[in-house]
This record gives structure tokens, sequence and C-alpha cells, in this order.
């Protein structure tokens, strides 16, 4: 096997030398992660260490710069980890996530807390107005400095080794959540056994449930799975009240059915520590510190904006339960609207009132046409085209790439795209990237991920979306073009020294 800390038996400390420098994931295999955390590690404490180390007076170059350019090693492996672990994680996978989620925190607190560093970022500071920064250096500065403040730089030892304590503790907890939710995601199936069972169910449903069966070891059969792919088309068009609760209740209870699974210790101890970290910081409550460096600046401003929305909204919503209170009666029913019966009666209100069965949207809707859709709104908004490609090995088959051409036709970035629902994948639809824009030490193209978890369709049909589908696809399309894809002249990252990984938030 050779030594997996070495470049040259790792392909994850290894240069990445394919198109735009994408990981080389057909490479990579789960036993490199560990060796390869462990030596970009090393590597980052060494880049802290010199910094530190530095005799010459505080420059925005050897501080800030530094601070910057330090740890890019460890950036790449963890983007390239965690985007496997969030859309095709496994057994080995999970354990390297939560030995290493807490290092990780530790990494970075331990840079944070670090009082000879925050003196030079604080010294940068006081003579901000004599480094004639421009507005990008200026903001990367002020990031910095916030990302100390915020660990907690600057307070009393006891405190800081508190502190750091803490988000080591959320760290752990964090991936134990999420890998709990995963798995009770993994361990339900409901098996429709029968005509009975499928009744109501749209045939694109049933074709997509029986290949979700054989997955998972049913073949011959027609499985409901927690992806919401699955459970929202279900509790829409199933007949079967009794299965729809059951679904509805499954969905609801993910990491909450008391079991080796159960995330009901993990928030508590959540909730208690991000409190605890709030109050050494100096704030009233953990949505007082979280909002301070957010938009809405105070819960205060938050809950203003909800409070305005809400009782027009309760209202809404009470007019609309009597109406569906009346399809049910209408149809015969004699039983008090539940959740697991919303869907369903508001799909048949909505029909009988416009004639327009969603099962015909969804006809309109392919998977294939509202990905075109989507690239067109991109060339017409900001003349952007994109230009599929089959010759980067990504981290599972299902995964799609595509090269983002700006106006003058040279290439602004990669954009992968992976779009169904699988056993290793969280369920939800998110965008991150393997790597972020920026001209630092030369041009580095965004390399760009969007998630989702449509159901896979039968054999040489199309998949068809729903209209909410749809929507997802175009929200996570959206998140991509103006903040991460348009070419943006940044040198820097605008670093606040967090990462995509960093569960102690």
């Amino acid at each position: 096997m050779g030594d997996l800390s070495h470049p040259a038996d790792n392909p994850l400390l290894a240069p990445w030398t394919g198109p735009f420098g994408a990981p080389p994931f057909a490479r990579i295999r789960p036993e490199h992660f560990r060796p390869a955390f462990d030596a970009a590690l090393i590597e980052k404490r060494a880049e802290i260490a010199s910094i530190v180390a530095n005799l010459e007076a505080p420059t925005f170059d050897n501080t800030i710069v530094a601070l910057e350019r330090a740890g890019k090693t460890l950036e790449r492996v963890g983007a390239a980890f965690f985007a496997l672990a969030g859309a095709d994680s496994n057994d080995a996978l999970e354990e390297i996530e939560r030995d290493i989620a807490p290092i990780l925190a530790r990494e970075r607190d331990a840079i944070l807390l670090d009082d000879a560093l925050y003196a030079r970022v604080e010294a940068l500071r006081g003579a901000e107005a004599a480094l004639a920064l421009d507005a990008e250096a200026a903001r990367v500065l002020d990031r910095w400095r916030t990302a100390f403040v915020r660990a907690g730089a600057g307070l009393a030892p006891e405190k800081k080794a508190r502190l750091a304590a803490i988000g080591e503790r959320l760290a752990t907890l964090g991936a134990a959540f999420g890998q709990n939710v995963l798995a009770d995601e993994r361990a339900f199936a409901l098996i429709l056994d029968g005509p009975d069972d499928c009744l109501g169910l749209p045939e694109s449903f049933l074709a997509a449930a029986a290949r979700a069966a054989a997955e998972r070891g049913f073949p011959g059969k027609r499985a409901v799975t927690l992806s919401r792919s699955s459970v929202e088309p279900f509790l829409r068009f199933s007949a079967r009240r009794d299965l729809r609760e059951k679904v509805f209740r499954a969905f609801l209870a993910r990491g909450a059915n008391g079991g080796a699974h159960d995330n009901g210790a993990i928030m508590s101890e959540t909730a208690q520590l991000r409190a605890e970290r709030a109050a050494l910081l100096g704030f009233s409550s953990y949505a007082h510190f979280r909002l301070d460096d957010a938009m809405a600046k105070t819960p205060e401003a938050a809950l203003a904006l909800l409070n305005r929305i809400w009782a027009p909204a309760r209202a809404q919503g009470q007019r609309e339960a009597e109406a569906l209170q009346a399809t049910i009666a209408a149809e015969g029913g004699n039983f008090e609207l539940q959740p697991w019966d919303w869907r369903y009666y508001a799909e048949n209100r909505r029909k009988a009132l416009t004639g327009i069965d969603e099962r015909e949207l969804q006809a309109y809707l392919p998977l294939e046409a509202m990905i075109a859709a989507a690239f067109d709104v991109a060339r017409r908004l900001f003349g952007l085209s994109f230009v599929e490609r089959r010759d980067i090995g990504l981290y599972h088959a299902d995964a799609r790439a595509w090269t983002v051409v700006g106006r003058g036709g040279e290439p602004i970035a990669l954009f992968i795209g992976d779009y169904f629902a699988r056993p290793s994948k969280r369920s939800g639809a998110w965008m991150n990237s393997l790597r972020d824009q920026q001209k630092l030490d030369g041009d580095a193209l965004p390399i760009i991920v969007n998630v989702m978890n449509f159901a896979r369709a039968g054999e040489g049909e199309a998949c068809l979306l729903s209209l909410d589908e749809a929507h997802t696809l175009f929200h996570e399309f959206g998140h991509n073009a103006a903040s991460r894809i348009m070419p943006h002249g940044w040198a820097y990252t605008l670093s606040d020294a967090t990462q995509p990984w960093d569960r102690s938030a």
C-alpha cells in the first residue's frame, strides 16, 4: 500500500493535475483520508507557526495574506472528504468523520485563540488607516479579526480553554447528529405489497419505487423511502391513509426513534453548549451570538419580521385547514384532518378547483429539460453556456460535470450536478464547492457542486419532477451564478477562518 502520508502513494496529497484541478475521485479510497488529513494538519501547523515566529512588525502580507495561504492542502482534502461524507458516504467514511470532526475544530480554535496571532491582527486593525488597503483587502482584514473575536480571542485563558473544549465537543455532536439521521433514513423502507397498497399512486412514482426496492434488496417489490422525493409524492397521491401516516411519522422521527440513533440527548447537549459559548463571549443567548454577524444583527429584528408574517400566515393556514376538512367530508370521510392528510386532500381540492392534476404537470418537467432550462436562464442573464464533459472522474456514477463558459468563450468554472437519491446520500438539497474562486496565487477557477435527491425513474424512462422539485433545482442553481461561478476578480477567498465542514458554529 505504500506510505499513505506521502504524495507518491496518496492521491489526495499529490498534485491534482486533471481538468480544473478537480479531485481525482476515481483514485481516492477511504483509507487515503486519515493519513492525508494528518499530513495536511502538520503542514498547516508549520505554516501558522512561521507567521507567529516572524519577528518583523505585522504587515498585511506577512500576516493576513500568510493566513489566507496557510492550509491549502487541508482545504483540498477537507473539501473532497466532506463532499463524499454528504453525498456518497459509507461506514468507513463515517468512522473517519467521527474522528476528524473534533480534530479540525481543535485546530481551528488553536489558530483563532492564539494570543500572538491575534495581537498581529489587532495591530493591523489599529494601523488600518496608514495601510492604505483597497476595499477587498480591508474586508479580508475585517473578516479575519471578526473570526478571532467571535472565537474568543483576547479573553482570559480559562475562558479560552473552555471555548476550545466546547468547539471540539460541538463538532463531535454535529457529526453524530447527521450520521444518526442518515442511519434512520437508510433503515426505513415501506414495502408496497399489492395493488391495494398502491391506490392513487402514479405510474412514475411506482416505477421509481420499484427501483428503490430493488436497490434495497427487494426485487419485484415497490418501496417508499425517507428521501423527500419519495415521501412528498406518496403523501400527495396515496389513497391509503394508514400508509400515509406510517410514512409521515417515520419521516418526522428521523433521529428521534429512541434507539441507538436517537438525537434527543445530542440536541439537548448542543443547545446547552451553544448557550454556554454565547455567555462566555458576552452574549445573552446563542441567538444573539449567531445573529450578531448576520444581516438581522439581533433576535429581536428577526422575530419582528417573523411576527409580521405569523398572523396572516396562521389565518391563511386556518382557512386552508377548514377547506380541506370540508373536502374530507365531501368525499365521505369522518375523521379530523391530520398532518399526513394535508398534502393528499390539498391535491384533491386543487384538482377539483382548477382541473389540473399534479401528475399531468410532471410530464412537462423532465429532469433533463429542467437542467437545460436552468442553464438557459444563466445564458440569458449572465451570458454563460454549459458544455458537458465526461473526462473527469467524479465521486459517483450519478454525478455529471459541465464546463461553464463565459461571454468571451473562456472557461470560468466547473459545475457538477448530482441529482438522484441513494442510500449513501443525506437527504435534502444543497450547494457546496470543491474549490472557491480566488486570484491570490494565480487564477483558481471554482468547482461548484449542486446536490439533489430526486427519485430515479424506471429503466429507460425520464425522471419527471414535481413543481416543488423543479423549484428546488432552480433554487440550488441560483446559489451558483452570482456568488460562486461569475468571475469576481477577488484575490482572496474572503475567508472568515471557517470551513464548510466546521460543525462547531
